[in-house]
């Protein structure tokens, strides 16, 4: 029985994806950071996750997460937000971010189909130095607390502290993980038949009331 936790922010103009801007305008990168997570929160549609919840940085939850559980994030930095997260959940748990939308159900399957007795912890990193998600089979927010996050090698730490504490950690695919324009295009080559993809697509087609130049 195995949790899946999704963390997020409100997709606000101005809120999710500055970095995106420009080229895109405040209000696409919202929407463009709208339809990751509802591609993400797709993806893990299927997964026969025993609970589902969303730890939530706003007011309004998207309708793509209709049936999960709504966590308020904890204040303070990152590592401090991850780490309440966990502290929430009791037994094997997975936490996802909402930048990787090319994320597909199949990446995730050996988190619920091959948690045998000699893993502790799966953990995949994200292309940045970063990582897009940690399972923890006995979740505390003391594997987190203190770990320097938005850095380059955010991941090795974080893998560190759970090598430190002595689990026996399995990788996942490497992912990349949507900070500018062009791994906006990267992802939407690998994962092409997404709302991410067609979004970008959308935004990036020169407008029709556009004329010969």
């Amino acid at each position: 029985m195995t949790t899946i936790v999704v963390i997020a922010k409100e997709c606000l103009p101005g809120r999710v994806k500055t970095r995106l801007h420009p080229p895109l305008s405040l209000e696409q990168a919202a929407e463009l950071a709208a339809a990751s997570l509802d591609d993400t929160l797709g993806a893990l549609a299927s997964l026969p996750a025993s609970r589902r919840i969303l730890a939530f940085d706003g007011v309004i939850p998207p309708r793509a997460a209709a049936g999960y559980e709504i966590l308020p994030q904890a204040e303070g930095t990152l590592d401090l937000r991850l780490a309440a997260v966990f502290d929430a959940c009791e037994g094997p748990t997975v936490l996802v971010g909402m930048d990787t939308p090319q994320l597909t159900k199949s990446l995730l399957e050996p988190v619920f189909t091959d948690w045998t007795d000699d893993v502790d912890a799966w953990f995949g990193f994200a292309n940045d130095g970063g990582f897009w998600t940690l399972g923890l089979n006995d979740p505390t927010g003391d594997l987190l607390r203190g770990v320097p996050m938005s850095r380059s090698d955010t991941g090795a730490r974080q893998l560190k502290r759970l090598t430190d504490a002595g689990l026996r950690v399995s990788l996942l695919p490497t992912l990349t993980d949507v900070d500018t324009i062009d791994d906006a295009h990267r992802v939407a080559q690998i994962a092409p038949h997404g709302g991410f993809a067609r979004a970008l697509a959308a935004m990036m087609a020169p407008s029709a009331t556009d004329g010969p130049r």
